[in-house]
């Protein structure tokens, strides 16, 4: 049976404690669930976006938005005319795929996922991922002939996966370790990283592979507890120096042994990046010890009364005129009613009367 070959480093338990230490802070803050909605969406596009353009994927930031927010839309030409998009067919449809993926993934529920890590998961995710996007007789099978992953800086071969009448096999061994107690014993941060490499080694698609291969590793964190609120995307770090992250994948390889120690710890490094910044955003606007101890609850708000928190983080205080200012759709009325309900919450408080009032945050 597979068996992941790697060290526990200072560095990985570092990297571990940190993510620990940040998840705490995420599930236990008490304005998240206000925030959820928008984080969420966020780290959604993010993942998307960052994902595909991994890939090659030319669309900006802005006009992923644009075609992740269609709904029903599964044609990249109805999307891009929808959307108001220019860009290639293809740029669009990776996106309207992937996002397809993620609400799959979305979908799962951690507490009925007995046979999730199976090959019909696997071929799942691929065939949402590649879409109108290859020949039909390849989406969601296994490939039929050997290819190569070449350098994108120099067209070199970088990496030639196995051959593919051993793709089932092993797939097979892979997945029996996944499912088996064995894997029980690995922290399931590593275990998430182990999934992604080892599905981007054996290549069992034609093409697809990398977001197949992190789609099982999101998947898996989930699946686990460590969804973070859904909050993070590990896509944008990957992204942010790709030379690097395939160098890490082909660490394993140019290691005796196929050691999987320098990926992991390249894999644990930027989740706990992605996850620190969470923590901080979440901290921003939690003033969690003393609200919780106050309030004996989480404190639900709405899109506005978030963006108006926002404002008030940045400045310190505001006025009315600065709550019109980043509302400017919003009638007054609204506004005022907004504020109160934050005041009655004990967020914020009033100082000050007539044209000379001011409102900041609760200590």
């Amino acid at each position: 049976m597979y068996k992941p070959n790697f060290q526990i480093t200072n560095n990985l338990l570092t990297y571990v404690t940190r993510i620990e230490s940040a998840k705490a802070v995420i599930d236990n803050s008490p304005l998240v669930p206000a925030w959820e909605s928008k984080f969420r969406n966020d780290a959604s596009l993010r993942t998307i976006h960052y994902g595909t353009k991994i890939e090659g994927n030319e669309l900006t930031k802005e006009q992923a938005q644009k075609v992740v927010r269609l709904e029903g839309y599964v044609d990249s030409k109805e999307a891009a005319l929808k959307a108001g998009v220019i860009a290639r067919d293809r740029d669009i449809q990776e996106v309207l795929n992937y996002r397809n993926v993620m609400m799959w993934i979305d979908q799962q529920d951690a507490l009925h996922s007995q046979g999730l890590f199976s090959e019909k998961t696997l071929k799942s995710l691929h065939s949402l991922t590649m879409q109108r996007l290859i020949e039909d007789k390849y989406i969601g099978q296994f490939r039929d002939k050997q290819v190569v992953v070449k350098s994108a800086t120099d067209g070199q071969i970088v990496f030639r996966p196995p051959v593919s009448f051993e793709i089932p096999f092993l797939v097979e061994d892979f997945l029996s370790w996944l499912n088996s107690p064995l894997s029980g014993g690995v922290h399931p941060i590593f275990k998430a990283a182990i999934i992604h490499y080892q599905f981007v080694y054996i290549h069992p698609f034609i093409e697809g592979n990398g977001r197949t291969a992190r789609a099982m590793a999101t998947l898996s964190l989930y699946n686990s507890g460590y969804d973070f609120k859904r909050f993070f995307s590990l896509e944008q770090y990957f992204d942010g120096d790709v030379e690097r992250y395939y160098q890490a994948l082909l660490s394993v390889q140019q290691n005796e042994g196929a050691d999987l120690t320098y990926w992991l710890e390249y894999f644990t490094y930027g989740l706990a990046l992605e996850i620190d910044k969470v923590k901080h955003q979440v901290m921003k606007l939690s003033k969690d010890l003393k609200m919780k101890k106050e309030l004996g609850a989480q404190v639900a708000l709405s899109e506005r009364q978030i963006l108006l928190l926002e404002l008030l983080q940045n400045q310190g205080q505001m006025t009315s005129s600065d709550a019109q200012r980043v509302l400017p759709n919003i009638s007054v009325d609204t506004i005022l009613r907004d504020l109160k309900d934050l005041i009655n919450k004990n967020v914020i408080k009033k100082k000050g009367v007539t044209k000379g009032v001011r409102y900041e945050l609760v200590e």
